[in-house]
């Protein structure tokens, strides 16, 4: 038995509840289920993966996905929200790894002194996916940030890393390279000011403290719970809060962002409509509108949450109410921003 067989089976556990690392609190057991903490173990399962012959799902926090009730057999479900990791490469930029909770962004800003990163203030989620989707918070969106890319293209027998620039990432609203390539980010260096201080001094006990709390996470209550103690903390330390941060707080509050289990937004913008989907889902009068365990939120209509144990097969109910009222009266079929996962 070589080691990186050895390794995998380590890495690699049985028979764990995808509901448990979803916001949506909704998803079957996994027959295999891993959440590597560097690049070199997750290099390891990609790679007896494919000697095996293993189907595999890569994904963050979990934040923006529905899982199944029966996942595929055999298949290989990869958390990296473990491969959390902030360092300073030089005085202008960050290196970030892929499994970072985009939140922990807007906290590292405050240490360093930069508001470059107060829009990720509260984003549920981690650095890949905020690449992979160019997350974005009013005018402010990740792939104004990124300097280059790290990932590791799949189909590449020697699963070696690359690096890409981030003027050929192809970011859009919403949109990125990484959602037509089968590649796998890794991690991403990040332009930032000058600082005097490295920000890993003072990032080291959060950063601890999120590992240790890190499985727990995808719930969004203890996420908020988690981050906004943290910037009390920082504020307590005399760091100024800014008020920036406190608006994202209460607009995300205010509209029960954090209250039941959900994925926030479900359907991306099409601002060609000339308005939210949250906007339309309220002039059709669906918000608050129940089946089974699931409800369009009553505070904000582009939210499905699970208000009572429901089942995937209940937000998927409420999903094509909400894309056949808008086709019906607007004209156009929304597009999913949350990734929905198969059954078998």
């Amino acid at each position: 038995m070589n080691d990186r067989h050895q390794l995998f089976h380590t890495l690699c556990k049985r028979q764990v509840r995808l509901a448990d690392h979803s916001s949506y609190g909704i998803g079957g057991k996994a027959d295999y289920f891993a959440m590597p903490e560097t690049a070199e173990q997750l290099m390891t399962i990609l790679d007896r993966c494919k000697t095996y012959g293993m189907e595999y799902f890569v994904f963050g926090m979990g934040t923006n996905i529905l899982f199944p009730e029966r996942p595929r057999r055999g298949t290989v479900f990869i958390s990296l929200k473990n491969f959390a990791e902030i360092r300073q490469v030089d005085g202008s930029a960050w290196f970030v790894s892929s499994g970072l909770p985009l939140s922990m962004l807007s906290v590292a800003g405050l240490i360093w002194g930069t508001s470059g990163f107060h829009f990720t203030y509260l984003l549920p989620g981690c650095v890949g996916a905020g690449i992979y989707m160019n997350a974005k918070y009013h005018d402010d969106q990740m792939g104004d940030k990124v300097e280059k890319v790290h990932y590791v293209d799949v189909t590449d027998p020697t699963l070696s890393l690359q690096v890409i620039r981030a003027e050929d990432c192809q970011f859009s609203y919403k949109q990125s390279i990484f959602q037509q390539k089968p590649w796998i980010i890794v991690g991403a260096e990040l332009r930032v000011p000058e600082a005097e201080e490295p920000v890993q001094g003072g990032l080291s006990g959060i950063l601890e403290r999120y590992k240790e709390s890190s499985g727990k996470l995808s719930s969004l209550s203890q996420f908020y719970s988690f981050f906004s103690n943290e910037v009390k903390g920082l504020q307590l330390s005399n760091h100024a809060i800014p008020g920036q941060l406190s608006d994202i707080d209460q607009y995300r509050t205010g509209n029960r962002h954090f209250t039941s289990r959900s994925c926030g937004s479900f359907f991306k913008n099409n601002y060609a409509a000339g308005a939210s989907i949250g906007a339309l889902v309220d002039r059709l009068s669906l918000k608050g509108l129940a089946h089974g365990g699931a409800m369009i939120s009553p505070y904000h209509g582009n939210m499905i949450l699970n208000h009572n144990d429901a089942t995937a097969s209940d937000i998927l109910y409420l999903r094509d109410i909400i894309s056949e009222g808008i086709y019906r009266h607007f004209g156009f079929i929304p597009e999913p921003e949350v990734v929905i996962v198969p059954e078998a």
